[in-house]
């Protein structure tokens, strides 16, 4: 079975920060959890808000915990919001149902962690996360539209 390394978990998060830098986003907060939901690194920028790094957290933690991208999780909080809500409750709080909570899957398709970012539009904090996924070997899965 793969885990995610630090050395991998530290590759996802300094290509995510250079992704949004060369998007010229907003101050960002990234997460990366590993398999357990624990954090692996993490890291809030110059600027960031005060509870940017909790929503991070919770966009990757929601995604761990539903085995799920958090795009998935936005969509099933617009058509199922109860059970969102209910869930929320379940995992203490740590649950942001919109996109830039991004499971990272190995090449067998195995869940080993989740990335989430956020300080730009949830858009780009999906987008960053999938670039540093990608840039450690392993395959990103945001969640459907």
């Amino acid at each position: 079975m793969t885990v995610l390394t630090l050395a991998a978990a530290q590759t996802i998060l300094t290509t995510a920060l250079e992704y949004c830098r060369k998007g010229n986003f907003l101050p960002m907060a990234v997460v990366v959890l590993d398999a357990r939901g624990a954090v692996k690194a993490s890291a809030s920028e110059d600027g960031t808000s005060l509870k940017r790094f909790d929503v991070a957290h919770g966009k990757a933690y929601g995604a761990l915990s539903l085995g799920i991208g958090s795009r998935s999780i936005f969509k099933r909080a617009k058509e199922q919001a109860f059970f969102v809500a209910s869930v929320t409750d379940v995992v203490g709080g740590s649950l942001v149902p919109v996109p830039g909570g991004v499971l990272i899957r190995d090449a067998e398709g195995t869940v080993i962690g989740a990335v989430g970012i956020s300080g730009d539009t949830s858009d780009n904090d999906e987008a960053a996360a999938s670039a540093g996924i990608a840039a450690s070997g392993f395959k990103a899965d945001p969640g459907a539209d």
